[in-house]
């Protein structure tokens, strides 16, 4: 007779998963993906190491799931911004400031989504999300040429290089050395570094200074 898994095992293990992932992210969100050591991880979660190779076939694939639900909120408000309400100027800059800002508050995950060395399957997912910014902006860039709020460009191009501009601008503030360093009180939402990056990234897409 062949085995049927019943309801209560499936709910254990939805919950053994759940918990899995819960403490992977708060891990990264700690210290970085170097943090999430795999014993840690059990030891939060309440399971046993090989429990988690039983939802996971590796770490790297563990990680690669963590990378993926915490870009993708990030993404998700950066699309959030381009939807709100003014032209393509004025909803470019608002996606910008706030990844740069949601980046400055949370600086240990940011530097893990952005920056930090990792496994090739992570790296890919990087990559996969890279592409996901830069069309989020490339449509948005087109929308302003339609209305005339934007020079003509090339679209595609320009939202590559505001995803290169904006992160490789926080690579250092988010290094885990400057944070280190950084005062704590310090209302990063005010950061010159924001402003600084928004009027840089502004400049090239319209043309003009600010």
């Amino acid at each position: 007779m062949a085995y049927r898994e019943t309801e209560k095992m499936r709910n254990r293990k939805a919950h053994a998963r759940k918990r899995i992932v819960e403490c992977t992210q708060q891990r990264v969100a700690e210290g970085g993906f170097r943090n999430a050591r795999v014993t840690a991880v059990a030891e939060c979660a309440g399971v046993a190491t090989g429990t988690i190779y039983r939802h996971f076939d590796s770490k790297e694939e563990l990680f690669a799931e963590i990378f993926r639900i915490a870009t993708q909120r990030e993404v998700d408000k950066v699309t959030e911004a381009l939807g709100t309400e003014g032209n393509a100027v004025v909803r470019l800059e608002r996606a910008l400031r706030q990844f740069a800002e949601r980046a400055l508050r949370a600086p240990t995950m940011a530097w893990s989504l952005i920056a930090e060395p990792v496994d090739p399957k992570v790296e890919e997912e990087r990559l996969k999300f890279r592409r996901a910014y830069a069309e989020l902006f490339e449509q948005a860039i087109e929308q302003g040429m339609a209305e005339g709020s934007l020079p003509t460009q090339q679209a595609a191009q320009s939202g590559t290089c505001l995803v290169g501009a904006i992160a490789e601008s926080l690579v250092g503030p988010l290094s885990p050395s400057m944070v280190e360093a950084a005062n704590p009180g310090e209302n990063n939402d005010s950061h010159p570094l924001v402003d600084s990056i928004i009027d840089f990234c502004m400049q090239g897409l319209t043309g003009n200074r600010r």
